[in-house]
């Protein structure tokens, strides 16, 4: 099996977990290039990882060498990038969000499709192997049909996170809260939920942040499958909680808590399942090891290879994303 030959566009705070998730999966994949427009990136990216920098974005593009890129530059980035990936044929690995607005994250999907690559999403959390064994449970009927899907998502981020320049401004990131950090439970929920047909939400900005946009949500569901449910997001919950999905059913309960999975079925049975291993929910946000990013980036490559079916989709991040446009246009 020839290997895919995949380049790094952005080396930003996530670049670290991707490296480490290719350089393990260097039998099947090889990195080469790693693009930063900031030399002192660039340096420190090369100085730990045995993987090539490149000063030119166009040396990326325009090499027939290249199969895929993965993006993982700020937001407001994305959709031009993803046009220029599109254009010169090129599989696209985009970070988490699809980009700042409806109409740009329609548009970079648009593109993919158009062009004929493959567009998948940086939502790791689905990789989660407690995600993974409560997504059996319910695509196998265990839980019977759902009347309750809720989640809450806890996590603090101090202001100095936010004095990083662009960071939880519209033009830079498109949103606070929900689309940086609640966006990968949001996607998990919907997963297993379906997607929700009315929304009733407050949104705030508190005291605790000097920032553009939101840092606290509460909204409630009611989904097409008739199931209701609530979220609450947030980065003012110090010093920071595990994420939390509950799902009730007819014929049971299963609490996602982190990457701990607890169910229990009305014919007495129960399912446990998972560790203790840090998420991120706290000061530092990349506080979590790469195993998912592994996980996830194996699925990519095996998508392109035709092996396996892309598990996070431009399509999925999309619904996502029109949730969280609901939740901000109910509350204003």
């Amino acid at each position: 099996m020839s290997k895919l030959r995949v380049a790094i566009i952005g080396l930003g705070m996530a670049a670290g977990h991707h490296a480490r998730a290719l350089l393990d999966l260097s039998e099947e994949v090889e990195c080469l290039a790693a693009y930063s427009p900031t030399a002192a990136r660039r340096d420190a990216f090369a100085a730990q990882y045995s993987i090539p920098v490149v000063e030119d974005l166009d040396a990326i593009f325009d090499s027939r060498a290249i199969d895929a890129v993965l993006i993982l530059t700020p937001p407001a980035s994305h959709l031009e990038l993803v046009q220029r990936a599109a254009q010169s044929g090129k599989h696209i690995l985009l970070e988490k969000p699809l980009d700042i607005s409806i109409e740009r994250s329609e548009a970079i999907v648009d593109t993919a499709a158009q062009a004929g690559v493959m567009l998948g999403m940086v939502l790791q959390n689905r990789f989660r192997p407690a995600a993974l064994a409560l997504d059996l449970i319910v695509r196998t009927g265990r839980l019977g049909e759902l009347v309750e899907a809720s989640a809450a998502i806890r996590n603090w981020r101090p202001q100095s996170y936010y004095d990083v320049e662009g960071r939880g401004t519209r033009a830079r990131d498109g949103g606070g809260v929900l689309l940086t950090q609640a966006i990968h439970t949001i996607d998990l929920l919907l997963s297993y939920a379906g997607e929700p047909k009315d929304v009733f939400s407050f949104v705030r900005t508190t005291p605790i942040h000097a920032m553009e946009t939101e840092d606290l949500v509460t909204a409630t569901l009611s989904f097409e499958s008739g199931a209701i449910g609530t979220l609450n997001a947030t980065t003012c919950a110090y010093p920071g909680l595990p994420e939390r999905i509950e799902l009730i059913g007819t014929k049971g309960t299963a609490v996602l808590s982190g990457d701990t999975l607890e169910a229990s079925f009305m014919d007495g049975t129960v399912a446990s399942f998972g560790g203790e291993r840090s998420i991120g929910t706290g000061a530092d946000p990349m506080a979590f090891g790469h195993e998912m990013h592994r996980a996830l980036i194996g699925n990519f490559l095996a998508a392109i290879r035709g092996v396996e079916t892309l598990r996070v989709t431009g399509d999925d991040a999309l619904k996502a994303h029109r949730l969280i446009e609901a939740i901000l246009a109910n509350a204003r």
